[in-house]
């Protein structure tokens, strides 16, 4: 009676230690079409951004559906995936100075997903914008490198 304990919790275990090991979230490789629209806080009226369609190649390895944008130097400071969700948080600075900070999240369901980043700008000499990127993605096809 006790061996057949002993396995049973073995094997409880085993699929426990196997399912905390997952290959990252449930994302497939490739091309994605990421949809964005940001609305910007604090100001006299809401103002918000025109929706915008970008394209990025994602892979479970490199899972954050943000790129810098250009003439900005950035850096990931960190990144995170826990499930199906990953969270991220990224500085980045223009050449003018100005700094911005994001933190985001987004949750992937195969070839889709649903998100959001919160982004702070501080430019030199002005006062701090913050604005809230909502985001869904959706596989395309395959990246084209």
């Amino acid at each position: 009676m006790m061996k057949r304990a002993m396995v049973v919790v073995l094997a409880v275990v085993c699929v426990a230690w196997v399912m905390g090991c997952s290959k990252g979230p449930n994302l497939k490789d490739g091309l994605w079409e990421i949809t964005t629209k940001v609305e910007m806080q604090g100001m006299p009226v809401p103002f918000a951004i025109p929706e915008q369609k970008v394209t990025q190649c994602i892979t479970k390895k490199d899972a954050v559906p943000q790129k810098a944008e250009k003439n900005q130097d950035c850096k990931m400071v960190s990144s995170k995936v826990a499930g199906d969700t990953v969270t991220w948080t990224m500085e980045c600075r223009t050449q003018e100075g100005a700094k911005t900070d994001s933190q985001g999240t987004v949750t992937y369901k195969g070839d889709m997903f649903e998100g959001v980043t919160n982004v702070t700008v501080t430019p030199p000499g002005q006062n701090t914008m913050k604005m809230t990127q909502s985001m869904s993605g959706r596989r395309i096809g395959e990246c084209k490198e």
